[in-house]
């Protein structure tokens, strides 16, 4: 089966473009950026075009049907890819409807993790952890990883451990063997219009699963009557857990509940001290200076409270996430910075906007922030570089956070000096 990638670098078809390589499916796709995704898919000798007008589509469709076209939300109706595809007939279809059809036809269980917050920290976790542990797994992560691919198909595998995001309803369309659900706090308000549309989609998740393990968060009551979920609370933390930021124990403890689950009678605490971490998510990049992915008051605090355990002096540099994002968050930013001496504010990365929205600037948005004496308003420029290199010499920990080009841009500085 051939099967074309549009946009294969992104985080969510990436790792699907290496399982349905794995899994013995002739793989290709278009992406008008190189990233450290394509790198890894080049790699496996994955023909990637930077061309999406259509023309490369329609050139390997003549040489060698396609059988299926894949994108993501992100896809305009009008892109002239998703346009070519249905012109030339090919079945198109999100990534979702494709791995799920993989799941099924290679009769995996399916483990979904999914949450507001830490789903990534936690996938990487439980996958690390089967690895060690010399269980065969097949598995999907929205990132990049420093001890393996993003996405992988074994066939020996018995599981599919899987980051299941919600955005575009994407975690609806599984029917898991087990889910594990981090956290639930109100995001992506392009796709879910309320709150109550929200918390009503992971309640219908929750439903769809065979078995749900999550925390006795404030939103757990949505899951009153419902015998196939188990809810931890602090006291099943385990105290041995030698890692970083109370979220990280958390998202370990999770784990170790999936691990009792499934019967599986090994303990988080013996293995973690070695997990290496995902790309992204605290990301040592080198001495005194840290990559996040964090996009969200919640997250922030709680990047902010593992850089504290590491460092009593922690500079943050944070690019806010999408102009229609910060419409619903700019009343949320309050007291999540206070761990750090320093804010560098930067203007809000822009992608899947609405037009109708004014652009909000930093300073619409640190209105209501605590210490927002501390934060200076920020440019991606040599002044400031030569800041965080100044703070990095001065032995202070520098988190550049942002789910836009900050970490690329942050890469491409460190690897010229």
């Amino acid at each position: 089966m051939n099967v074309y990638f549009s946009g294969i670098g992104g985080v969510g078809i990436g790792p699907l473009a290496e399982i349905a390589h794995d899994a013995g499916y002739n793989v290709i796709g278009s992406d008008l950026v190189e990233s450290l995704v394509t790198k890894e898919l080049h790699k496996k000798g994955i023909l990637i075009s930077k061309i999406q007008d259509g023309s490369f589509l329609k050139e390997c469709h003549q040489k060698n049907p396609i059988d299926w076209f894949i994108y993501t939300a992100a896809l305009n109706d009008n892109h002239p890819e998703l346009m070519m595809a249905r012109e030339l007939g090919i079945k198109t279809a999100k990534r979702d409807e494709l791995l799920a059809y993989i799941i099924e036809q290679k009769k995996l269980k399916l483990i979904a993790v999914s949450g507001t917050h830490g789903k990534t920290t936690t996938t990487g976790i439980l996958v690390w952890i089967l690895q060690q542990i010399n269980i065969p797994i097949s598995y999907s992560i929205g990132t990049t990883l420093t001890f393996g691919p993003s996405g992988k198909f074994n066939p020996d595998s018995e599981y599919f451990i899987y980051e299941c995001d919600e955005f575009d309803r994407n975690f609806l369309h599984f029917k898991p063997y087990l889910s594990l659900l981090t956290s639930i706090d109100y995001d992506h308000s392009d796709t879910y219009k309320t709150p109550e549309d929200y918390l009503e989609a992971f309640k219908q998740f929750a439903i769809n699963s065979n078995q749900v393990i999550t925390w006795d968060d404030q939103h757990s009551t949505i899951f009153n009557g419902m015998n196939q979920v188990t809810i931890l609370n602090h006291l099943n933390i385990d105290t041995n857990l030698s890692i970083a930021g109370d979220h990280n124990r958390r998202n370990a403890t999770l784990v170790q509940a999936a691990l009792d689950y499934l019967k599986i009678d090994k303990k988080v605490s013996d293995l973690i001290i070695n997990f290496p971490g995902t790309d992204r998510r605290f990301e040592k990049l080198d001495d005194n200076l840290y990559s996040d992915y964090g996009h969200h008051p919640t997250e922030i605090a709680a990047t902010l409270q593992l850089a504290h355990e590491i460092s009593d002096h922690v500079v943050l540099v944070y690019q806010p996430h999408q102009n229609i994002r910060q419409h619903e968050l700019r009343n949320q930013y309050t007291n999540q910075f206070e761990l750090a001496e320093e804010i560098y504010w930067l203007p809000t990365y822009l992608s899947r906007e609405d037009p109708n929205l004014p652009i909000l600037k930093p300073q619409d948005l640190i209105q209501n922030i605590t210490n927002k004496e501390n934060i200076h308003v920020a440019k991606f420029n040599d002044d400031l570089w030569n800041t965080i290199k100044k703070l990095r010499q001065e032995k202070k920990l520098v988190l550049c956070m942002g789910a836009g080009e900050i970490d690329n841009w942050v890469r491409e500085k460190l690897a010229k000096d």
